[in-house]
């Protein structure tokens, strides 16, 4: 899949001094190139999955569902059980009992009108590009992985180098051979330099993977939260609060379905505040994930009219 001529950590540095140059290039100079070419294909795929990445997850925006969140929340506190205290005999005769059913009945309405729009915005989440961003997630592993293997082959190449210049050094070289350490000591100065900038890749590319992950977990903790619990316990709520609306505004008597009522309004209040919490928490993780984005930007995108292989 890679080839090996393209990449100095890869190769000894007798494999490296034996490798043919390239025609019409100096054998020192494609040497040259090698070592700053190292990783060069892992990284310019790296840069194609950062924008990839940027495009499918990049721009989500999840401030409208925390505001339908925070509707259903305010909705929710305005519902009164106040109103369906029983009233004494003037109040039922001026029909005081009936108006503040109705008013209940109202408020009910307003509130399950509100919760109808939850559904649609739990569905907005699960937007097409989850899957995609699966694959591009596991291809970025795959590729700092490779960006990893290398720098540690190309420390050994390094340090092997070194110890050769050492040795050679240590045999009073002539002119000749000073010039040529001269040239293989810049050569390991060019592979310092480029190591260093694949740590820095590597590092950026790995902490976008982990800011990723934790947003899609985080995402998907919600989604389920929304499509199961929180659906689940909006059902309940219609089971206890419609009938009783409908019993007040009715002017019957709900004395015994008051508690059951209010347990589950209760319970739907806690599972909005926990919904309107996760939301929040998945807006932070966006924004790392957004600010990692930018970082691994800054190390893979091409300069003005250049290629990233260039840059890189």
């Amino acid at each position: 899949m890679h080839d090996p001529d393209r990449t100095a950590s890869l190769m000894t540095p007798a494999k490296l001094a034996q490798a043919p140059p390239k025609a019409a290039v100096s054998p020192a100079a494609w040497l040259d190139q090698m070592a700053a070419d190292a990783g060069h294909q892992h990284v310019a795929r790296v840069a194609q999955l950062h924008t990839a990445l940027a495009l499918q997850l990049g721009q989500r925006d999840f401030a409208p569902l925390a505001a339908e969140l925070q509707r259903v929340a305010e909705a929710l506190a305005r519902l009164d059980f106040g109103l369906l205290q029983p009233r004494g005999f003037i109040a039922r005769l001026a029909g005081i009992n009936r108006n503040a059913g109705a008013q209940f009945a109202a408020q009910y309405e307003r509130i399950d009108e509100t919760l109808r729009a939850m559904p649609a915005q739990a569905a907005a989440m699960h937007a097409g590009e989850a899957s995609r961003a699966d694959r591009a997630l596991v291809e970025l592993a795959v590729e700092y992985g490779a960006i990893d293997k290398i720098i540690d082959q190309g420390s050994r190449w390094l340090q092997d180098m070194r110890n050769q210049l050492k040795s050679r050094e240590a045999r009073s070289p002539g002119d000749e051979e000073r010039r040529q350490i001269a040239e293989d000591a810049l050569r390991c100065e060019i592979l310092v330099a480029r190591l260093k900038t694949l740590r820095a890749i590597s590092s950026s590319t790995q902490q976008l993977h982990a800011q990723a992950q934790a947003t899609e977990h985080r995402r998907s903790a919600l989604v389920q939260l929304l499509q199961q619990t929180f659906v689940s316990d909006t059902k309940i709520w219609r089971g206890h609060i419609s009938p009783l609306a409908a019993a007040k505004r009715e002017g019957r008597s709900t004395a015994a379905a008051v508690d059951a009522a209010m347990e589950s309004h209760r319970e739907l209040q806690l599972r909005a505040r926990q919904a309107l919490a996760d939301c929040a928490q998945l807006q932070t993780h966006q924004q790392a994930f957004v600010r990692a984005l930018g970082a691994l930007a800054s190390l893979v995108s091409p300069p003005q009219g250049g290629t990233v292989a260039a840059a890189a």
